[in-house]
This record gives structure tokens, sequence and C-alpha cells, in this order.
């Protein structure tokens, strides 16, 4: 079995210069999509079908002071994913590098895994009916190259490596940062059995608009574990219950045909 890799982001080192959205693009052939002024410089403020990762800008002022931080938004590739859990069709999975992937030959574009995503990143496309998010550039990493975004990354935010060796790095960087960032902390070393993307951030995961404590939603439990059994029995039984239905339909008909029969023979008699 081949082992996990991740891909490590430092917020520290980020300079929100944005190549690695237009690598993303470059690599797999996404067109560019119109966008408007949101924050600061911040052009794109959403996932979409067509941008699956972006620099999202975090603003405040304090002390006099102001704080202007970045954070590479896209599929955190969870070890313990809720959009795998919640497929119906079974088309989300691992790679046996780590990385979530959507199986287009088998998604229909339910929205499923968006609504039972941890942090809502999918976005299904109307016009195809198939959902999409990062891949993880599994054609790049598969033949031992960085993903996309790593590769074209100047101040080296972005780091390729196993997922021993990412966690690693993370934990001493944080220990550099310390001093200056008494705030500073790693995020997804171990949530959700460890997130592929894991972050180095400067402020709480709040500030950057990420969940504390991350965790799969409680509705992909009762999706998989109720709702999809009874739909399945109830599939079952209304399959059973039409079958049954056109056979007695069919009896009662032979034997109606049979009573009219005896009568017109009785008259003929």
């Amino acid at each position: 079995m081949a082992e996990r890799m991740s891909v490590l982001y430092d917020a520290s080192k980020c300079t929100a210069c944005q190549a690695c959205s237009v690598a993303c693009k470059q690599w797999n052939t996404l067109p560019a999509e119109k966008t408007v002024i949101t924050t600061s410089i911040q052009g794109h403020n959403d996932f979409t079908p067509k941008t699956w990762t972006f620099i999202s800008f975090r603003e405040s002022f304090e002390n006099k002071k102001m704080h202007w931080l970045f954070r590479k938004d896209q599929c955190l590739h969870c070890g313990q994913a809720g959009c795998e859990k919640a497929c119906p069709q079974h088309a989300i999975s691992h790679t046996e590098l780590g990385f979530v992937v959507i199986d287009h030959n088998k998604c229909i574009g339910c929205g499923y895994c968006v609504t039972n995503c941890t942090f809502h990143i999918p976005r299904v496309d109307e016009t195809t009916h198939k959902s999409y998010k990062c891949t993880g550039c599994p054609e790049r990493v598969g033949n031992g190259l960085n993903p996309a975004c790593v590769q074209t990354c100047q101040p080296e935010a972005l780091v390729y490596g196993t997922r021993k060796q990412i966690v690693a790095m993370a934990e001493k960087r944080i220990k550099a940062l310390l001093p200056n960032h008494p705030k500073a902390n790693v995020y997804g070393a171990t949530n959700l059995d460890g997130l592929n993307f894991t972050y180095v951030l400067l402020r709480e995961p709040e500030y950057y608009g990420l969940p504390a404590n991350p965790a799969v939603p409680a509705s992909v439990g009762l999706w998989k574990d109720a709702v999809r059994p009874l739909g399945g029995f109830a599939v079952a039984g209304a399959l059973l219950a039409t079958a049954a239905g056109f056979f007695m339909t069919r009896i009662k008909g032979n034997q109606t045909d049979k009573q009219d029969s005896d009568k017109g023979a009785g008259m003929n008699g």
C-alpha cells in the first residue's frame, strides 16, 4: 500500500499572489470566470464547478495596526470525508495516496456531497449534472510530480510530502512562529483522521472562516444508517406490492373471464 501523501499550506509565507489558482485552472483546463471585487483585492468569493481553489482575504484592525491575512481555499481531502460517506452512487473515494476524488461516470449531480461536506466545498454543475472540486492532481502525484498549485508556489507556502513529513514540518514551523504569533496553530493534523491539506495558521481557525472542531455532519450518519436503508426497503416493498397487485389483477381478471364464459355457456344451453 502506498504511503499517504499530504500538502502543507503555511499562511505565514503566503503572499496571496494567487499563482496557485492560475496553475489549477491551467492544469485542469478550467475556464476563467468573470468576478467582482468583494473585499480588498479578493475577486473569487466562493467555489464554482470551474473554480476549485482561490485565496481568501481576512482583514482586521487591532491595536492601531492593520492585520491582513490570507488562506488558500480548496478541498481539504479529509481522511474521514463526509462527502464520500453521503454519496448514494459510491462515486467518491480516496486514492491510494489519500486524496478524495469524484468518479464522474458514477456521479449523478444529486448534491449530497455539497450539503454533507464539513467545509461545503464541492459544487454541482447544472449543465453536466456532475459535482466538481479539487482533485489533488492524481495524474501528477501518481507520476511523482507535485500538485500543480504546489509546483507554482514561489514563496514555498505550499509543500508536498508524506503525511508524516508534513505534520512534522507544520509542528516545527509553529514552534518558530509562536514567539511573535502566540495564536499560531496547526490545523488539520488530527481532525477527521487528518486533512490532506494541513494548514499552519497565524490566528484561530475561526478567524479564517474554518470550524474550530471540524466533524462529519450528523446528517451523514442519519442518511447512511437510517434513511438510505429504509429507502431501499421502501423501494423493494413498493416493487413487491406492484408485482403482487399485478398478479392479483391478472388472477381476478381470469376469474371474471371464466365466470362470464360459464354464464354464456348456460344461456346457450
